[in-house]
């Protein structure tokens, strides 16, 4: 492969200026130590794919969003499934939008083979478009497309934004692939992190749209490829990644498939709904909503419409793990239809539907959109907080005794779709502007702190917020210098904190060298095996790869300002956790110690543990060591 740079498009929003930034390869590998670097340097926010673009690895092709972020207030990273490829046809690596343009606009990007790429900034009216057609981020596609689509030989690609992030701090970032002249239905998302308000807050810019015809070398020899597979697995290529990617494609094991499928069937007792009420519960009684509204409802929905039938894509790139699982044009994935589903209150397809698709269409980052709004409703359902004082008319329904599968579904539904709009729009009740931690803080001193102890979610700085992945597990709220993606553990094993901060700074480095390599994590299980010899055979420098990546966690990690537990609901959830595992049979005498801990003082030995999962992060993530 004849690459020997890595080319980044610096592109100055204000006043339309750009150009050509070469690194050499083995100065910087990827989207993320390149990032990192303009980010210190510039503020910027950086849109790259990794070294393997275009190539015939499957998976390689995501596009990777970095800089500092407006929600979590430190460096984050987050990424778009498929987009690069479309991308990698611009002959760039990275495209750095630095500056702010004085309306709000849509940077146009072309390249044709051979000649210069082109760079416009074409200023718009962006509240008029989101009201059109499918609203919000599709209408903004759509517009975009409508504008530039005929000066483009091949179907381009757009990133767009919504009112989410006109009027909040974690605004996601939208594309979906484009098929005959039409912008389809499999929308992907760089939602964790705020990028979509970064992009236009910091930046001005509510789209993007980008592609051309430029052809670079790529990696494109499968019969090589396969002799590298078949002297590590014994299998080819396309086979080892058929295998590993059975979780999302279809399992028979469990008959279903998808994040959603395969999550739904396996959580079992460790269901979390009603805003994670459930953990208090016991054993039994998750189990009978998990058999009741889940395996027999919610989960008996999504099989019969949508893994039957096999209604399910790719994100826009050639894979066999098609893990866009639709049902029309309603896309599901375990995490959204989490936290817009059971976590609010929700256990019905019809009404989590439109709920996800309004926040889809608003732009916001579904996963910290759905916590945000289970808490709410919590406090409203509670009466700690009036229904009108949120722009609320009800209540919600959260008692599980008296609780009506399909109508109070739908009810909560109508509540959370209200609140959405609330949120979304000038002089709102629910001010996010400046994020959901410092409303928090400010309806916490009006209400009490009752309030405050029912929001989960994890804490940086000053105002940083995330909430997080859908999982009951103390790895989810380790004091990490990225969270709210998998830069930590997430299994169901009891981990002593000491040792689950090593995990976590271990499952970091795997988890930056994908994303450095532009490739999709549903691949994580060859990938993270193999990838340091790929890229060594390609480029060389296998140890200076790796160094680099362990460097760039430590960058990250340098910049951890992770707070303790500012909601009592974060501690009971580890507390219950530890309760349950042993309850369940574990033996690990460390175990029976913190629970022992937590039962005699909650908050001491919570602090005991964040700080034990801490001293095991940063003893893990030091540049140096003795």
């Amino acid at each position: 492969m004849a690459k020997s740079h890595l080319k980044t498009l610096m592109i100055d929003a204000s006043n339309g200026f750009y150009k050509i930034r070469r690194d050499e390869i083995g100065n910087f590998w990827g989207p993320i130590d390149l990032g990192i670097h303009l980010a210190k340097k510039h503020n910027s926010l950086n849109i790259g794919t990794g070294l393997l673009a275009g190539s015939i690895f499957p998976g390689s092709n995501r596009l990777i969003f970095n800089g500092f972020s407006p929600c979590w207030h430190g460096f984050f990273v987050s990424s778009m499934g498929g987009a690069g490829l479309v991308f990698d046809n611009l002959g760039l690596n990275m495209v750095s939008i630095t500056g702010k343009a004085q309306n709000h606009s849509i940077i146009y990007l072309n390249r044709n083979h051979g000649e210069e790429i082109e760079v416009e900034i074409l200023p718009v009216h962006s509240t008029d478009i989101w009201q059109k057609d499918r609203k919000g981020v599709y209408s903004m596609m759509q517009h975009t497309y409508n504008t530039f689509n005929h000066r483009y030989k091949n179907e381009p690609r757009i990133l767009a934004t919504g009112p989410a992030s006109l009027f909040t701090d974690f605004g996601a970032i939208a594309s979906a692939p484009i098929r005959k002249g039409e912008i389809t239905y499999v929308d992907c998302w760089a939602g964790r992190g705020g990028f979509g308000t970064k992009l236009l807050q910091q930046h001005g810019i509510v789209a993007v749209i980008y592609g051309g015809t430029y052809v670079d070398e790529d990696f494109r020899d499968r019969k090589v490829a396969d002799s590298w597979f078949e002297d590590r697995y014994q299998k080819k290529l396309s086979a080892k990644d058929l295998e590993t990617t059975t979780k999302y494609r279809y399992d028979p094991a469990f008959n279903t498939g998808g994040t959603f499928g395969v999550n739904f069937t396996t959580i079992q007792d460790y269901i979390i709904a009603f805003n994670y009420k459930t953990i208090h519960w016991t054993d039994e009684q998750r189990l009978k909503l998990h058999k009741d509204f889940i395996i027999n409802h919610y989960l008996k929905q999504f099989n019969e419409e949508t893994i039957i039938p096999k209604q399910q894509k790719t994100c826009g790139e050639p894979c066999a793990a098609v893990c866009k699982k639709l049902n029309n044009h309603f896309k599901k994935d375990y995490e959204p239809y989490q936290t817009m589903g059971p976590l609010c209150g929700i256990f019905d397809q019809r009404a989590a539907e439109l709920t996800n698709q309004k926040a889809d269409s608003l732009g916001f980052d579904a996963i910290s959109v759905g916590g945000l709004l289970a808490w709410l409703m919590e406090c409203v359902a509670e009466n700690l907080i009036k229904p009108k004082e949120l722009g609320l008319t009800d209540k919600p329904r959260f008692d599980f005794e008296t609780f009506n599968l399909i109508e109070d579904s739908m009810h909560n539904a109508n509540i959370a779709m209200t609140l959405l709009d609330e949120i979304a729009r000038e002089n709102s009740k629910v001010n996010l502007m400046e994020g959901a931690r410092k409303f928090a803080r400010k309806i916490t001193r009006e209400k009490g702190i009752e309030v405050l102890d029912k929001f989960v979610y994890t804490a940086f700085a000053r105002h940083g917020w995330m909430v997080p992945n859908q999982y009951w597990t103390p790895g989810v709220l380790s004091p990490m210098g990225i969270m709210g993606k998998y830069y930590n553990d997430y299994g169901k094993d009891f981990i002593p904190p000491r040792e689950l901060g090593r995990k976590n700074a271990q499952r970091m480095i795997k988890e930056l060298m994908l994303d450095n390599t532009g490739i999709c994590r549903f691949h994580r299980t060859w990938a993270e095996d193999i990838m340091p010899e790929i890229i060594d055979k390609l480029f060389g420098h296998k140890e200076k790869f790796l160094r680099t990546i362990s460097i760039t966690a430590s960058r990250i990690n340098s910049r951890n300002a992770s707070v303790f537990w500012e909601s009592k609901r974060n501690i009971e959830y580890v507390h219950t956790f530890l309760k349950k595992q042993l309850n369940a049979g574990d033996v690990n005498p460390e175990l029976k110690k913190w629970v022992a801990m937590f039962d005699k003082d909650q908050d001491e030995a919570a602090l005991n543990f964040w700080y034990d999962i801490h001293k095991g992060i940063h003893e893990s993530l030091r540049e140096f060591s003795h």
